[in-house]
């Protein structure tokens, strides 16, 4: 069976690009561009999620959709990958207790490896 990956990206060019390079590297691939699939985690059970931490016009944010993945007892052990544009990247990331940070523009293959780490 494959692994899962949730990728809550609101940037659409962005989310099918990571659709396409995870689909092709066998992952099966659930995608949200508002975050409102991770009400939903529990029925997709994905071994990995990509959040992107800036979800404009969605109501969701996607430090606040880490923390509460983080505090929950059966989410808190669920690898999370913050992928964003900020400054102080590492700080923020352990501050809502992200397994890992990658910044935009990211390297297609570093991601793919972190994914694979973090999964594997």
């Amino acid at each position: 069976m494959p692994k899962r990956i949730l990728i809550i990206e609101d940037d659409p060019d962005i989310l099918e690009i990571l659709n396409i390079i995870f689909k092709e590297e066998g992952y099966e691939v659930f995608l949200s561009e508002d975050g409102s699939r991770v009400s939903a985690i529990n029925e997709i059970k994905p071994d990995l999620v990509l959040l992107d931490i800036r979800l404009q016009n969605s109501g969701h944010n996607g430090l606040n959709i880490c923390s509460r993945l983080k505090s929950d007892p059966n989410t808190n052990k669920l690898p999370v990958i913050l992928l964003f544009a900020e400054a102080d990247l590492l700080a923020m990331s352990r501050a809502y207790g992200a397994d890992a940070y990658i910044s935009k523009p990211f390297d297609i293959e570093y991601l793919s490896s972190k994914v694979h780490d973090l999964i594997a």
